[in-house]
């Protein structure tokens, strides 16, 4: 990529090509590999704030915020009108997980399968973080499928449509807060693209993602927005308005070059006028002047 070698955008880009379809697949990954229904029934958007830190983290992402910085091209108005195309798409297949999820609930041992669901959020958070660490962890598929079989509870369950319009709501919303993030990142991409440093925020958001397993895993208070902390403090340090204009300054300043020539021609300078270090009988030379009566035989 462009400006941020991001482990899980430069994964897909290999495989889907052009940026537009680089960004559907990544919003859309979280749908395809189970991580938001597993959120769903872990418990993820009983909060408020767990709508949005699964918006911003899930479907936003650090992942988002590089495909759309630095692979989008054209205008501003030009990105936001396809990441609204694509929210088209993604919102209703988010209100349809989120209305299946009480229907799957039903056959699971949820003390189990909560397990899985923050494993596979530590999944995520790591294969965010590292590429070399990603390519010896499982896909999140397989350990959702994995936690599917070993929370399944078979005997006596009847497969019955459960209908939670107050569930569907929150999906959509933790869907939309994620198409809402991008959009913004894609008005601001001109004032973003100089002041942002994509990979220091992509390991912030993998801690937060840590933060946000943690809390799945009842590890953490589920009400508690630590995660959203998290994500706040590093969009605080990973932007520097005055980083690229320091930096090109300094490129450009043609008494900067000037200078560092003329220290260079004196330590060239100052190099020849230095005495020669005398050699020992091996032709190698010694470090200290010493004169040739006074060596000891072994040197």
């Amino acid at each position: 990529m462009s400006v941020s070698q991001h482990p899980v955008a430069l994964r897909l880009e290999r495989q889907v090509g052009s940026a537009t379809k680089l960004l559907a697949t990544v919003m859309m990954l979280p749908l395809i590999d189970g991580i938001f229904p597993a959120l769903i029934l872990a418990g993820a958007l009983t909060y408020p704030f767990g709508i949005l830190e699964t918006g911003l983290l899930i479907f936003g992402g650090s992942a988002t915020v590089a495909v759309v910085l630095a692979e989008m091209d054209g205008s501003p108005r030009e990105r936001m009108r396809a990441i609204a195309l694509l929210g088209a798409v993604l919102l209703p297949a988010a209100a349809v997980e989120a209305a299946l999820a009480p229907t799957v609930q039903s056959l699971l041992d949820m003390a189990v399968f909560q397990r899985f669901a923050g494993l596979v959020i530590l999944t995520v958070a790591a294969k965010t973080a590292s590429a070399r660490v990603g390519e010896y962890l499982p896909r999140p598929a397989v350990i959702i499928g994995l936690g599917l079989i070993a929370s399944l509870q078979p005997a006596g369950a009847a497969v019955t449509f459960v209908a939670d319009p107050g569930l569907v709501a929150r999906g959509v919303a933790a869907a939309g807060v994620g198409v809402g993030f991008a959009m913004l990142v894609a008005a601001l991409g001109p004032v973003l693209q100089e002041s942002v440093d994509l990979d220091l925020f992509r390991f912030g958001s993998a801690v937060a993602l840590g933060m946000l397993a943690l809390s799945v895993l009842g590890l953490m208070p589920t009400e508690a927005p630590v995660a959203l902390g998290v994500l706040c403090v590093t969009a605080v340090f990973s932007f520097d308005p005055d980083g690229s204009p320091l930096d090109d300054e300094a490129d450009t300043d043609p008494d900067a070059d000037v200078d560092a020539a003329d220290d260079e021609a004196d330590a060239d300078s100052d190099a020849a006028d230095a005495p020669t270090a005398p050699a020992d009988d091996e032709g190698r030379s010694s470090p200290f002047p010493v004169e040739e009566e006074s060596r000891a035989p072994w040197l």
